[in-house]
């Protein structure tokens, strides 16, 4: 009984210690942590929400839309989502599942009768799953869309020239196009297209009412983020680049606002205001496990977090983090980033969005938020700091490399022509034309809707420099034929026959 007492006294004592220590506040650590987060790391704007048990427990706005202007951030500020737009359009498959429109594992050629791969196995054997999980055996192939006016149908008629990079569900290549394909079949089993669906299906009843699923619906919005990067070492607003050709794989604008009712509604598995939008078993396929991710093509944070597994769902990577499984995925676009993170069994999500390139700040304020309301409250690891030298050394790295690549450069050489001799067009029925004019006493070059210089770079090799320096630069090499005159011109690994000879 002694023995007893005592215990129950010091539990007392304990217990009344405890109790007059004052509650660790999440809500103020995260505020303090993000906003010098977005000092740390040179942020312009950004905005956080974050969903626990059925509520928005946190949201706030950082920083200022546009850099030399006072307009500040808000919860209602607009930006590019960019690939979380993906898991809507899994969502917006998902309805016409439920409605008997369409199956996951129907040939796509159901629903788009003129898809063609090159392989025609793939033709017929691809289904439509495959274009929900990066399986489909295709290389990226970003360059269908990225600074080109191709429309969704002229990329996805370019498809049957693309080589397959591994056989069809051995391996995972991130794709886009894929997903341009998965907005194709739901427009054509609804009878509406893939923008229409998503805002009356999506947006509506989820009462989104300030996203929009394209930037040319953005451009007329009144609160509205501008994107930015890094320059000569100088952060600048920069032109956004348009994913209207591939819509459905990351066109969508939102705000933290409107993203934590597309969180609450994930978390709610497919409800809103007691109202069922998708099926039980239709919302469980959507983050069923269905691909294995390869080390390759998954996050360099995966070396900090070491996840045990990391798989791919119907538009959600996956991965173990602190004994819970973990939904989320990234949004990337010229000078906006975002990122989702969810864990489902606590009810917890966390949305971010930010308008400078690649600020990966977003994923150290992703840890903080499972550290801080997961299913063991802690104050975790210092993810932002630990982070910056991660992102740092691959930057490192990826200097280092450019510098030895430059350093193979042969001086002191020539073109064999006068530089009049290499304008023309050269063109492939893959990627299109590349075009090549005289300018002053240089040569300039049009890709798609992409413009640069070309710079002598060694023998007939030049160095492209874009006009959207932020793009970076690119090496062009002209061959030529048994004439002596330019016959093809390689770049980027691709080459391209001159197309208007004898004109």
């Amino acid at each position: 009984m002694l023995r007893k007492a005592a215990l129950l006294a010091s539990f007392t004592l304990t217990s009344t210690v405890l109790a007059q220590k004052p509650a660790a506040d999440p809500v103020r650590e995260l505020d303090a942590y993000a906003a010098q987060g977005v000092k740390d790391w040179g942020a312009v704007g950004l905005a956080i929400a974050v969903v626990k048990d059925g509520r928005v427990v946190f949201e706030k706005g950082y920083g200022v839309r546009e850099l030399g202007k006072p307009d500040l951030v808000d919860t209602t500020t607009l930006f590019a989502i960019g690939s979380t737009t993906k898991a809507m359009t899994s969502a917006a498959l998902g309805m016409l599942v439920d409605e008997g429109k369409v199956r996951w594992d129907d040939p796509v050629t159901n629903y788009l009768p003129g898809f063609q791969f090159k392989d025609p196995w793939a033709t017929r054997e691809i289904k439509v799953r495959d274009l929900l999980t990066h399986r489909a055996g295709m290389p990226n192939a970003d360059y269908l869309w990225y600074g080109t006016n191709n429309s969704t149908a002229e990329i996805l008629r370019r498809v049957r020239y693309i080589d397959a990079a591994y056989s069809p569900r051995s391996s995972f290549i991130y794709q886009n196009v894929m997903y341009a394909a998965a907005g194709q079949v739901v427009a054509a089993a609804s009878g509406m297209p893939w923008d229409e669906f998503v805002r009356t299906r999506i947006f509506t009843p989820l009462h989104m009412t300030g996203s929009v699923p394209l930037l040319s619906k953005a451009a007329t919005m009144p609160n509205v983020a501008s994107p930015h990067d890094r320059i000569d070492d100088t952060m600048r607003v920069i032109r956004n680049a348009s994913v209207d050709g591939v819509a459905s794989a990351g066109a969508v604008w939102s705000s933290v606002a409107d993203m934590a009712k597309w969180m609450r509604f994930i978390l709610d598995s497919g409800r809103v205001d007691g109202k069922r939008l998708l099926k039980p078993e239709t919302f469980a396929e959507l983050l069923k496990p269905q691909t294995m991710v390869t080390a390759s093509e998954f996050y360099p944070t995966a070396r900090l977090t070491h996840p045990h597994w990391t798989t791919y769902a119907l538009g959600w990577f996956q991965q173990d983090y602190n004994g819970r499984a973990v939904d989320f995925h990234t949004g990337s676009i010229d000078g906006m980033v975002a990122i989702i993170g969810l864990i489902p069994d606590e009810r917890l999500g966390v949305y971010v969005l930010a308008n400078a390139d690649h600020v990966e700040l977003r994923h150290a304020l992703m840890l903080k938020v499972f550290d801080l309301w997961g299913p063991t409250p802690s104050k975790g690891r210092d993810w932002s700091r630990e982070l910056r030298t991660l992102y740092g050394d691959i930057a490192t790295k990826a200097t280092l490399a450019a510098k030895a690549e430059e350093a193979k450069r042969v001086t002191g050489t020539k073109p064999t022509l006068p530089l009049a001799r290499y304008a023309g067009v050269y063109t492939d029925s893959l990627y299109g034309d590349v075009a090549v004019t005289t300018a002053g006493d240089g040569l300039r070059l049009t890709v798609g809707t992409l413009e640069g210089s070309l710079e002598h770079w060694q023998y007939d090799t030049f160095r492209i420099r874009w006009d959207n320096r932020w793009q970076g630069t690119g090496l062009l090499t002209f061959i030529l034929g048994t004439d002596g005159a330019p016959s093809r011109v390689e770049m980027g690994g691709q080459t391209f026959a001159r197309s208007d000879r004898g004109q």
